[in-house]
């Protein structure tokens, strides 16, 4: 048994968020059902790379779900999701504040047909606020909620991350956290609720190095100005051949095991608050790290303890011995027989380990089995279909 395998979702949402955090609740168990607009363009269909015709990021965050198409602005539409929502746990999606409540879908209208349903609402801005209704992605997030003032270089001005930190951070994880919280009230009191996640809340929460010096005493910080930040040693120095090597050594017995290591011990005790002051112990570091290539200095500080490690590319990362051991890349069943190569679950359980049952799946192609599971008849299934709830996404159902 699955660790959440009791728990059956209705997933609304789309792009990122949703689906990294309805992804993860997959590969625990849950039994997530994604109700998807067959007329609406999926921006993580549209990406390549494909395999058979799939594109590589859907069939990542999409996996172990299966997939209803259903346009929500058919009439008629509503009372199936009504008809749905009686035998499952959550619902989650990623709509605008008040887009269910006009689809006749919201939160008050399923909290009548299930008074358990936990119902969790993802989007940028949450669903009060002046800013409720407002478009945004994960830079404009992270910029309001001041992270980037303080992430960049004083020469450059504000750099975007590799990775949407907004999004997964502020808003798929939170979003797990909230249902599954909102789980175990249930467990204990036997109703269902809300749960308002908002990825900007989450991004005012995450500058917690900031945040607390500038509420108690007025401090703010701007771009390499604090210890972790660039403003200190603790940063990333370019190699001979272009790669960079990475300097966490902030711990006192770190810090002189770098320096010895480097070969500069001139350096150890003049280490200074981080600022401006700190240049010229930079300048020492970046000068030595310029002498070897990224490959030569692996290799040297895999002997030594001293929390500097090569920056490497996605390639370089899944094939690391310590990825392979943690079984961050595993395969996962196609539907042709084959497999494809996905990054692991990266929580472990002693007890329940991860399900990949498939990739993302072909749009709509388990419309007819749940709807038949919720009572439907394949009348009643061909008449939606004809009706043009499903688009294009489902065959002639009497036809089989």
């Amino acid at each position: 048994m699955s660790v959440l395998s009791s728990l059956k979702i209705l997933d609304f949402s789309t792009l990122l968020p949703g689906p990294f955090a309805s992804m993860w609740l997959a590969d625990m168990g849950a039994d997530v059902v994604r109700v998807e607009a067959p007329t609406r363009p999926d921006m993580v269909r549209m990406r390549p790379p494909f395999d058979g015709g799939v594109s590589a990021g859907h069939g990542y965050l999409n996996r172990s779900k299966r997939s209803v198409a259903l346009d929500l602005k058919v009439p008629g539409s509503a009372e199936i999701v009504k008809r749905l929502v009686q035998d499952y746990d959550i619902v989650l999606e990623q709509f605008r504040p008040g887009v269910m409540d006009r689809l006749g879908i919201g939160y008050e209208t399923l909290s009548v047909v299930n008074p358990k349903v936990i119902y969790c609402a993802l989007t940028g801005y949450g669903q009060t606020g002046p800013m409720k209704d407002r478009a945004g992605h994960d830079l404009n997030y992270l910029s309001l909620a001041g992270v980037m003032s303080a992430t960049g270089r004083i020469a450059s001005g504000p750099t975007p991350a590799g990775v949407q930190i907004a999004d997964v951070g502020g808003g798929s994880l939170p979003s797990i956290i909230g249902l599954l919280a909102a789980v175990i009230h249930r467990g204990q009191t036997g109703e269902g609720q809300f749960v308002d996640v908002s990825m900007y809340d989450s991004s005012i929460s995450w500058n917690c190095q900031v945040n607390p010096g500038y509420l108690v005493g007025g401090q703010t910080m701007s771009y390499e100005m604090g210890g972790l930040n660039g403003g200190s040693f603790y940063d990333c120095y370019e190699t001979s051949d272009g790669r960079y090597m990475s300097v966490g050594s902030l711990e006192p017995k770190f810090w002189i095991g770098l320096c010895e290591t480097l070969g500069i011990p001139e350096v150890i005790d003049k280490i200074t608050e981080p600022g401006p002051e700190m240049k010229p112990i930079k300048d020492a570091i970046a000068n030595v790290f310029k002498t070897k290539t990224l490959q030569e200095w692996t290799e040297i500080f895999a002997k030594v303890d001293v929390c500097v490690e090569p920056v490497l590319n996605a390639g370089e990362a899944l094939a690391h011995p310590q990825a392979i051991a943690r079984d961050m890349v595993v395969n996962v069943p196609k539907p042709d027989g084959g497999t494809q190569k996905q990054t692991g679950a990266p929580i472990k359980f002693s007890k329940c380990p991860p399900v990949f049952k498939s990739i993302g799946a072909e749009l709509g192609v388990h419309t007819v089995d749940v709807l038949g599971a919720a009572g439907y008849s394949a009348e009643e299934i061909e008449a939606f279909r004809e009706a043009g709830m499903f688009g294009d996404a489902v065959e002639d159902v009497a036809a089989k």
